[in-house]
C-alpha cells in the first residue's frame, strides 16, 4: 500500500537483518519477547511500517517500510542501538556477554522488496520451524562462559 507525505508519495520496504555480536545464540524466551516488543515500539515511534518481523534466536529479520524522509541506514542504526540501550538498562547481566555497550554485530543485510513482498514475508514467518530450540530456554541468561556454575 503507497503512503503519502506532504509533497510524496511513497512505497519504499525493506528486508532487514541483523546478528547479535559474534552470532551468540542469546535471543530466547523472555528476552526475545521483551526484544520484539522493544522493536515494535521503536519503528511505531518513528512512523517505521513494521510489515512482518522476528526475533530469532540468533539474529532479527525484519520487512520494513521506511519513509524515504529517512535512510535505511539511520533506521537500522536507530533500531540496533536504541534497541540495545533499552535491552542493556533491562537485563544488566546481558553487559558481561557483550564487549563495550554493543548487542549487536557492526553490520547488517538489507535488500529491497518490492514484487517478492508475498515471499519475503512468508520466509520471515516460517523461519522459527528451524529453530524449535529458543522456546525450551526460559529463564536464566547465564554467561555462556561460566560452565555449571
Amino acid at each position: 500500500m503507497k503512503k503519502t507525505l506532504s509533497h510524496t508519495v511513497w512505497e519504499c520496504k525493506y528486508d532487514v537483518v541483523w546478528v547479535p555480536k559474534k552470532r551468540r545464540k542469546i535471543i530466547f524466551g523472555k528476552l526475545r519477547r521483551e526484544l520484539g516488543e522493544i522493536l515494535r515500539r521503536l519503528c511505531e515511534y518513528k512512523g517505521v511500517d513494521l510489515l512482518e518481523g522476528k526475533a530469532c534466536i540468533d539474529h532479527i529479520h525484519m520487512c520494513i517500510g521506511i519513509p524515504p524522509k529517512y535512510s535505511v541506514s539511520s533506521i537500522v542504526g536507530y533500531l540496533k542501538g536504541r534497541s540495545a540501550i533499552i535491552l542493556f538498562e533491562k537485563y544488566g547481566s546481558l553487559k558481561k556477554n557483550f564487549r563495550g555497550h554493543s548487542f549487536c554485530a557492526r553490520g547488517y543485510y538489507v535488500g529491497t522488496v518490492r514484487l517478492d513482498e508475498a515471499r519475503v514475508r512468508k520466509c520471515i514467518q516460517n523461519q522459527e520451524e528451524n529453530e524449535s530450540v529458543e522456546d525450551h530456554y526460559d529463564g536464566n541468561l547465564s554467561d555462556p562462559f561460566q560452565g555449571g556454575r
